[in-house]
């Protein structure tokens, strides 16, 4: 795309003065790339960040929806999840589930660069800051041992491995007491990588004919089994966690529906779609037309929502 385009846009969203309708068919087309080089021409024509130029206009039409998805779609992806992490930590009520999205639904190497971001963007260490969470909570175990498997793992699958640690889980499991031994489970979580984790619990059901989580449902885990039940979901099937997520934020958490709107848009937002459709017998864009007040910032949302993430 040549760079004349990238002037007219930035000058029509300069001009537009906060007009949403303006920059929603700019912004939300746009590829990763695109956007990055929107941003630069962006400053180098009005030595400002667009992202901060957004967020002052954001905050003025968006206050009622409490979310900003228009700034944290320019932003880039391992910024924007250093952004929603300091969000989550800062919480009273810590938002272990947005922190659970993005070190289960991430590579390593992108786990890696948001670690980086949140240093440089806050000057402080993100792991320092999930062990000094107070009070404990059952998912902060969880969230330290995937911390870990970022660290160090095997890049491959391996499929003997993964049938000794579904064994090993049955074993300490349903196979002995019933509730999940805390211990294993963290050791096994720090020390496989997420598709190997997924593939371990894939043996397990292939063995033992059903799925790990109605392990932890039989085991009466108490509240470590229902943060680890949270995480082998998004871990197995992440389209179908994220449906359902979407489905239900949009009832009255929507700026948890937006930041994961938002995350998904460019990895499987079209697989979401279709299990949408298929679990709710709804188009997901028609969802957000019935639950949001019309509006561009509703608009931009259906942008979102009916992209490909492909293009």
């Amino acid at each position: 795309m040549k760079n004349h385009s990238f002037e007219h846009d930035c000058k029509r969203i300069h001009d537009s003065m906060g007009d949403l309708s303006q920059m929603i068919p700019s912004l939300s087309c746009r590829t990763l790339l695109e956007r990055q080089k929107l941003k630069e021409t962006f400053k180098a024509m009005y030595g400002e960040e667009l992202v901060s130029y957004l967020q002052r206009y954001e905050d003025v039409f968006c206050a009622s929806m409490n979310c900003s998805a228009l700034s944290l779609w320019m932003l880039d992806p391992h910024d924007r999840d250093a952004v929603v992490v300091r969000e989550s930590l800062q919480q009273d009520d810590t938002d272990f589930k947005a922190l659970v999205e993005i070190f289960v639904c991430r590579k390593s190497s992108h786990v890696l660069l948001i670690t980086q971001a949140y240093h440089r963007m806050f000057r402080r260490q993100l792991d320092q800051d999930i062990i000094n969470l107070d009070p404990p909570h059952p998912f902060q175990k969880i969230l330290v041992a995937l911390a870990a498997s970022h660290k160090a793992h095997q890049v491959d699958v391996n499929h003997h491995i993964s049938k000794c640690d579904a064994r090993r889980l049955y074993e300490t499991g349903e196979g002995s007491l019933g509730a999940a031994d805390e211990a294993v489970v963290l050791e096994i979580l720090s020390k496989r990588s997420i598709p190997q984790l997924k593939q371990t619990f894939l043996s397990y059901k292939h063995i033992y004919g059903h799925d790990y989580t109605k392990s932890i449902n039989r085991g009466n885990c108490g509240q470590f089994g229902k943060a680890l039940m949270l995480v082998v979901k998004c871990i197995c099937n992440p389209a179908h966690y994220f449906a359902k997520k979407l489905y239900r934020s949009i009832k009255g958490e929507r700026k948890s529906f937006a930041r994961a709107l938002v995350s998904r848009a460019e990895v499987d937002i079209d697989e979401i779609r279709r299990v949408f459709k298929e679990k709710y017998d709804k188009e997901l864009a028609d969802v957000i037309c019935e639950d949001l007040p019309s509006g561009d910032y509703r608009d931009f949302l259906v942008a979102l929502a009916t992209r490909s993430c492909y293009i």
